[in-house]
């Protein structure tokens, strides 16, 4: 019974807490979380929701998180990416911040999280794998701009429909006198403290820091009182757990697909963290259990009338670098943040919204890398594409990014399945040098024998390259006649299906035709045994079977030419 427990419940197995481990972890927990508050609001904002839900999505959803996690320093929480994706998929739906705009922001945290509780509990993890390196860039680096151009209005004091509407240099230079220049100087301000501070000095909680020396200067000044925008009142309250009001089928049917790509993004979005927190640890990751965990967590999230939640890679450095030991220093990191909801909420309603911008500005810019591009390019151009093709979908589709990442995984499987059925096959010879099977056309060898076609397969034979193997073959028994037998060096071939096994029998077909053999060269035992229980190997007078590249060489040296005597057997 314990044991089943502690299987779903890994908190079980965090060593016993020390006065030592404690004072670390509460340390660790303490820096976290006065990371935490500032960036919950910012980022309830950039989902268009009331900000005190972010403090909502930073409690209990962390606490459920940790709990079940088998990452527990994972910094759980709110973040820019998974916000963005919730305020496009309901820009088309609702006004933003509206009780409207919440009930769908609470469904689809509850639908995606449902989503990534059923992979965990299938353990289908491995489909995440659908979402490459490239996709991921692309679509990151187009959610970076959209965040941070969504950003404008708030270091601006002009709403982006005026920028977009201006039709003439005398309309745009209006715009240019009508922005808050205070609103600009405490952003830029703002972005220029963060950016020195995590450079220089990233175990700080700077976001914490520039906020509350931004509410000073704010209530100094008289900030908000010359017409400026701040944080204001946030009515922020201990928040239990309640059901959504419904919503209809046809609502619900909308938000599926982009419930979905929040799943599957917001975990790969949490893979690098777990991955670097446990080889750290020395540990081996389990991702079916942090799937349920974070999928539970997005569900706790919508009960709590807030939005889905992910894993922020910059606060799970901080965590670590702060010399978190066990999941303690999340729960203590919840602790802050319940205490700054019941208490130190009214201490923020001066915090100039330009200085969250420049809080949000300042997360997302580590995402843009086009260096990363770059070297995407100099090592595949095609895959450089698809991570263009995402980016330039992600921005053009937006508010609806999601179609962005579909746009890719298409582009993706399409490569896929190019190169799938685009195998490698080459014709070999031997290499002087080692003795080695090689690519007899590139190093410019003589065939192993004269009668014999001896190809090499680099991929799996199964239905996806068989067609691609027997074409080539055909080919070259039409242009030779001289060829009677066929050898398949077949190392590399690891797996095989009904479609391959057909094509070994067509290939021995055409060999016995014309009086040869079919040759089966360095099989692996898997695919032996396999063949063997399927009776091509039986067939002794037209099927043999070589061992290794050095018996391949000598038993087609002892061939004849077509004019001597007949191919010994």
């Amino acid at each position: 019974m314990r044991n089943a427990l502690s299987r779903w419940l890994p908190c079980l197995h965090w060593p016993r807490p020390t006065t030592a481990s404690l004072r670390q972890d509460a340390f660790a927990g303490l820096t976290v979380g006065l990371m935490l508050v500032p960036q919950s609001i910012a980022y309830a904002a950039l989902a268009g929701m009331p900000l005190e839900t972010g403090l909502y999505a930073s409690m209990l959803p962390l606490v459920v998180m940790v709990l079940l996690a088998s990452s527990p320093l994972l910094g759980t929480g709110p973040t820019a990416l998974t916000a963005l994706m919730v305020a496009s998929a309901l820009a088309p739906m609702a006004q933003a911040a509206s009780p409207a705009w919440v009930t769908l922001a609470v469904w689809l945290a509850l639908l995606a999280g449902l989503f990534q509780v059923l992979l965990g509990l299938a353990r289908l993890d491995w489909l995440l794998g659908v979402v490459t390196a490239p996709v991921l860039s692309g679509f990151t680096q187009a959610a970076a701009l959209l965040i941070m151009a969504s950003q404008v209005p708030a270091l601006t004091g002009v709403s982006w429909d005026a920028w977009l509407t201006a039709r003439s240099p005398a309309e745009l230079g209006w715009l240019l006198q009508a922005m808050d220049g205070r609103a600009l100087v405490f952003g830029l301000a703002g972005i220029a403290a963060l950016v020195l501070t995590r450079r220089f000095a990233s175990t700080i909680p700077s976001a914490a820091l520039v906020m509350a020396t931004g509410a000073a200067i704010s209530w100094l000044t008289g900030y908000a009182a010359s017409g400026s925008a701040v944080i204001g009142e946030l009515h922020a309250h201990w928040q239990g757990l309640a059901l959504p009001h419904g919503v209809g089928l046809g609502t619900l049917a909308q938000l599926v697909l982009p419930a979905l790509v929040i799943a599957l993004m917001s975990f790969v979005e949490v893979t690098p963290s777990a991955r670097t927190e446990h080889a750290l640890a020395g540990t081996s990751w389990n991702p079916n259990q942090d799937l349920l965990a974070q999928g539970l967590g997005k569900i706790t999230a919508g009960l709590a009338g807030s939005f889905a939640t992910s894993a922020s890679f910059s606060r799970s450095a901080v965590n670590h670098y702060a010399g978190a030991r066990t999941g303690w220093s999340a729960l203590f990191a919840a602790l802050l943040v319940l205490l700054a909801t019941l208490w130190l909420t009214p201490l923020l309603r001066h915090v100039p919204l330009a200085l969250l911008a420049a809080l949000v500005v300042t997360a997302v810019s580590g995402l843009i890398k086009p260096r990363a591009l770059a070297r995407l390019w100099n090592f595949s151009r095609v895959e450089a594409g698809i991570a263009v093709l995402t980016l330039v979908v992600t921005l053009l589709a937006a508010p609806r990014i999601y179609w962005g990442v579909l746009a890719g995984l298409l582009a993706n499987l399409a490569y896929f399945m190019y190169q799938r059925l685009h195998p490698r096959i080459i014709e070999v010879g031997r290499y002087p040098e080692d003795g080695r099977l090689r690519d007899r056309h590139l190093w410019h060898l003589p065939p192993l024998a004269e009668e014999v076609l001896a190809l090499r397969l680099d991929a799996g034979l199964d239905f996806a390259t068989a067609s691609a193997l027997t074409q080539r073959v055909e080919r070259e028994w039409d242009a030779r006649p001289q060829l009677r037998s066929i050898c398949l060096v077949a190392g590399a071939i690891t797996n095989i299906d009904a479609t391959g096994l057909e094509a070994l029998y067509h290939l021995r077909e055409l060999a016995a035709r014309r009086g040869g053999q079919l040759y089966l060269s360095g099989m692996k035992l898997p695919l032996e045994t396999r063949l063997r229980q399927a009776g091509l190997l039986g067939d002794a007078a037209h099927v043999r079977v070589l061992q290794t590249d050095a018996q391949t060489v000598q038993a087609l040296a002892q061939l004849q030419h077509p004019d001597g005597a007949t191919e010994a057997r």
